[in-house]
């Protein structure tokens, strides 16, 4: 299909997969029993020894075309299994990381993976420009001291304190900045996936669904026939669907979600839905790494720790700014919404484009474009076959 790569070798591959978290990568001696343990690697789409062979020699064009790192689900069989503990599984999740980093072409991905300080430091800053839409007097309507259009403090109006249109189109605005940066980076993945291979676009088409499947469920997940597997699968089912309601309910359903007074509403029961599975799998995930009870909660990246923390903040003061508003506490409702949007404008901001929640779309992208390129083989095969028949006629 493609043709053969010449060896190019990224002398700093090794150091930037350490920085991800990779830090045993040089130890392996390839044994392959990572891989023959693996239930999920296959002959043609093998993992992690081949990755791990691929970060040694330094070859980042060939990683870049690799789609092995995001096929794998994290079970921990590999790891358990490594005669020399190098933990084969923590370096894929490393290897994730890294890919994130040169998807992205604002570089915002390294400084946050890289470093801690970097990490906070730009929440920080986005929660910072939060509080002061909010505190600064300004001519939009928002702010505790915006003296033009203060929100009384004898009853809860939060439409005069953040007037749910002009919150209506800076969630909007902020959709499209997200999704840009997103897809952008997607589309980079998409073209060092399938770089140099030659696929008929029919058979892009017919792979849709699959990636449709993938996406909304991740079931490819459930074919880890490890004990944890059901239970983290169902986890990160529920995870996804509360964070993908409270997604629309504020960027879709904002003028409905976010009514003037404090009557319980339709929208009220999915944020209701939403909040409860936020917090349950949050806590839960945040137990499993702390205990390390299994193999894919045995090492944790800042990363790691930072994303079911935020969620779980968001889903906290979401409830706190719904009971100091239908109790009728007005400076406690507008002090809180202020804290929540500190919270999940930040998380939104650095986590969809440059996070782990755009492993959401890379890893059912990935599985996508090896179903492709399998679908490919296929159809090359079947033509050199009749190729030969017909010449041997």
């Amino acid at each position: 299909m493609s043709e053969r790569k010449i060896i190019n070798p990224d002398l700093k591959l090794i150091h930037d997969l350490k920085e991800n978290g990779g830090e045993d990568v040089k130890k392996c001696f390839q044994c392959s029993t990572c891989t023959s343990v693996c239930q999920l690697s296959t002959e043609e789409n093998g993992f992690p020894r081949r990755q791990m062979l691929i970060a040694q020699w330094g070859l980042k064009d060939q990683l870049m075309e690799d789609p092995g790192p995001w096929l794998c689900f994290y079970c921990g069989d590999c790891s358990k299994k490594c005669p020399r503990n190098v933990n084969p599984g923590e370096t894929m999740m490393a290897l994730r990381r890294y890919l994130t980093s040169l998807y992205d072409w604002t570089g915002l991905s390294r400084l946050l993976y890289k470093s801690v300080y970097w990490e906070i430091g730009i929440l920080a800053i986005v929660a910072a420009a939060v509080a002061l839409m909010f505190t600064v007097p300004n001519n939009f309507g928002f702010g505790l001291l915006n003296h033009s259009g203060s929100a009384p403090l004898s009853t809860v109006m939060l439409e005069r304190f953040a007037p749910v249109g002009i919150a209506d189109v800076g969630d909007r605005i902020l959709a499209v900045l997200l999704g840009v940066l997103l897809l952008s980076n997607a589309a980079r993945m998409f073209a060092g996936l399938t770089r140099g291979e030659k696929i008929p676009f029919h058979l892009y088409i017919t792979q849709i669904p699959n990636f449709i499947i993938q996406g909304v469920t991740q079931k490819r997940w459930k074919e880890c026939n490890n004990n944890e597997t059901l239970k983290n699968w169902l986890r990160h089912l529920f995870l996804v669907s509360g964070y993908a309601i409270m997604f629309t309910l504020v960027v879709v359903f904002l003028p409905w979600f976010q009514i003037k007074d404090s009557t319980i509403h339709w929208t009220s029961f999915l944020g209701y839905y939403a909040t409860a599975v936020l917090l349950i799998s949050t806590v839960w995930i945040t137990i499993d790494r702390i205990k390390k009870g299994t193999g894919m909660h045995q090492f944790s990246h800042f990363s790691d720790w930072l994303f079911p923390i935020m969620l779980f903040l968001a889903a906290l003061t979401g409830i706190l700014l719904h009971m100091f508003r239908v109790t009728n506490m007005p400076m406690e409702t507008y002090v809180m919404y202020m804290i929540h949007m500190m919270i999940v404008v930040p998380m939104l901001f650095v986590e969809v484009p440059f996070g782990k929640w755009s492993h959401l779309l890379y890893r059912p992208l990935a599985i996508y474009v090896a179903a492709v390129k399998s679908k490919a083989k296929e159809v090359e095969k079947k033509n050199i076959n009749v190729t030969q028949v017909a010449a041997s006629i």
